[in-house]
């Protein structure tokens, strides 16, 4: 069966009930588009999961706050249903602002406390229109497996815990974060990179190698978070925003290593502002394992 590219909201919900009337599972993939390789290793880890492949391709007004990047972020329609198309992806969801908020939104969905921290204190309002728009598209799509991937790992959490709260028939499932051959985070504003930015920004993935590298039982989170600004601040081109070492489920701040931890950064590389991180593992033996993603 071809991709079939749906507009409006009451045709895709239609399609996913047709499905699941059909003993059909259904697996959404939200994204807002200029698809990498990070987004391709979520279709295909649905696309091996469920039997109809829904990804959402819509940039968010609500999530991008006055001065941030919306009239610039990196659009490419046609690119992105020909890449999706190439995954087996059964329906591309490309909805225009004025069908999925005909009137200003008086609704928003607020998840306290998982996203004060990290990069809701420097983007106030941005979680609540990550929440807000991921819940309207749970709610088109019904009942299914929502695919994420863990290099925004605030936003996995947060999603994790909205559908908690308000028992949404979803499967939220975590994929690996996906690295550039030279470690770089997959991001699509990787493309607002000069050739000099590109190279600078290998620094952010070196400094969490470097301390996973270093990690000890117990070790203070303050040692943590010193050793990567120490290789972050070395590098003139990229300006560190924030590096947090915080509880892996509830991302809380802790005072040192122990459990899972996660170890997150924020970074200004040129125009683009860069995130990434790693999670960090004490076993109970005291030896520690470190996941980093994989490379493309």
């Amino acid at each position: 069966m071809s991709m079939r590219t749906v507009l409006r909201i009451a045709d895709l919900r239609r399609i996913c009930s047709d499905a699941r009337r059909s003993d059909q599972t259904v697996g959404l993939v939200p994204t807002m588009g200029a698809f990498h390789a990070g987004h391709r290793s979520l279709m295909r880890a649905a696309r091996g999961e469920c039997d109809l492949v829904v990804v959402s391709l819509f940039v968010n007004p609500t999530q991008f706050g006055p001065n941030e990047d919306l009239a610039g972020y990196p659009r490419d329609e046609k690119g992105d249903a020909s890449a999706a198309a190439r995954e087996g992806v059964d329906v591309l969801f490309v909805p225009s602002v004025d069908e999925m908020y005909p009137e200003a939104p008086r609704t928003t969905v607020h998840v306290v406390g998982l996203t004060d921290r990290l990069c809701g204190a420097s983007r106030p309002g941005h979680f609540d229109g990550v929440t807000t728009v991921v819940a309207k598209l749970l709610s088109i799509v019904g009942p299914c497996r929502a695919y994420f991937g863990r290099k925004d790992a605030q936003q996995l959490a947060v999603v994790r815990r909205m559908a908690r709260d308000l028992d949404l028939p979803v499967e939220v499932v975590g994929c690996p974060l996906v690295r550039e051959p030279d470690g770089v985070a997959m991001s699509s504003r990787n493309a607002y990179l000069s050739d000099e930015e590109r190279s600078a920004a290998t620094v952010l993935s070196r400094a969490l190698r470097a301390t996973a590298a270093h990690a000890s039982p117990r070790q203070r989170a303050e040692s943590v978070r010193a050793l990567v600004r120490e290789h972050v601040e070395a590098e003139p081109l990229v300006e560190l925003e924030y590096v947090e070492v915080v509880d892996g489920s509830t991302l809380e701040p802790i005072d040192e290593l122990t459990g899972e931890v996660l170890v997150a950064l924020a970074a200004r590389v040129g125009r683009a502002r860069l995130i990434d991180n790693c999670t960090i593992r004490v076993l109970d033996d005291g030896s520690t394992t470190a996941d980093l993603g994989v490379l493309s």
